[in-house]
């Protein structure tokens, strides 16, 4: 959700500037208020980012991502003994990831089957490359 109207107190910004140039004037204050408002532009968090990183955010659902991203296609009834919890609240835990454009699920039958997406894997591959490894 990008700022419409980005608020910038240009007199504490001619302050800061006047300490980092020594000499400071209306135009470096209008140029940097510009590269603000472009940088703003640049940096726009498409919601569905967001929806992404909220539906991770869950113990249960950051665990069942990484079980359908390490193991294929399974149904809840398979992950259900893997995570401890309710096949209702598995159920309910996957169809949040689903919304959010993590898993992808079929029905076959009377079964639900369900997939990490390429997104999920490139985000936990992400988040495996980032962390430190205890020495």
């Amino acid at each position: 959700m990008a700022r419409t109207d980005l608020d910038i107190d240009t007199d504490r910004l001619q302050r800061l500037l006047g300490d980092q140039l020594a000499d400071c004037c209306e135009e470096d204050v209008d140029e940097r208020v510009a590269e603000l408002r472009a940088l703003e532009r640049e940096t726009a968090t498409p919601d569905d980012d967001l929806e992404a990183l909220r539906a991770l955010g869950g113990e249960t659902r950051y665990r069942l991502a990484r079980l359908l991203a390490a193991g294929g296609e399974r149904c809840v009834c398979e992950l259900s003994p893997l995570v401890d919890v309710s096949g209702s609240a598995v159920s309910h835990a996957l169809s949040t990831l689903a919304d959010a454009g993590l898993v992808e699920r079929r029905k076959e039958g009377r079964w639900r089957y369900y997939r990490a997406t390429d997104r999920t894997v490139e985000l936990l591959d992400a988040l495996d490359t980032t962390r430190e490894v205890p020495a």
